[in-house]
């Protein structure tokens, strides 16, 4: 089961327990991996934005359909490499693989919480 929020320092470069990682973040990996764009979106609040490539994607639906089509362009996948966080905020960094030059990538997923749903994403 995923753990609350808290402090993670890991030395691997990949997580290989994510069942260290807070239920939310474990959720959207897993989604994201899985490409379940409906289950991706339901971890946000109503309300909330992405910040993705130079947009902006404001509510669920709109999120939605941003992960949708990043989906089918690029079938990417996530591997956790750390994490460090609380209830209000926190940063991932993934491995990113999937069809697109350069791949795979290190980003940072970096989030804002509200009752433990994402109210913001900005992915760099």
């Amino acid at each position: 089961m995923a753990e609350p929020f808290r402090q993670y320092n890991l030395k691997s470069s990949i997580m290989k327990d994510q069942t260290k990682l807070p239920a939310t973040i474990s959720e959207l990996v897993a989604a994201q991996n899985n490409y379940n764009s409906t289950a991706f979106a339901a971890l946000f609040t109503d309300d909330a934005v992405v910040h993705d490539e130079g947009k902006q994607h404001t509510g669920i639906p709109a999120i939605r359909r941003w992960n949708e089509a990043a989906n089918e362009k690029y079938r990417t996948k996530l591997e956790t490499v750390h994490f460090s966080g609380d209830e209000h905020e926190g940063v991932l960094q993934v491995l990113v693989s999937g069809n697109f030059d350069g791949s795979p990538i290190r980003l940072h997923y970096n989030f804002t919480f509200e009752d433990s749903k994402i109210k913001t994403l900005k992915i760099s």
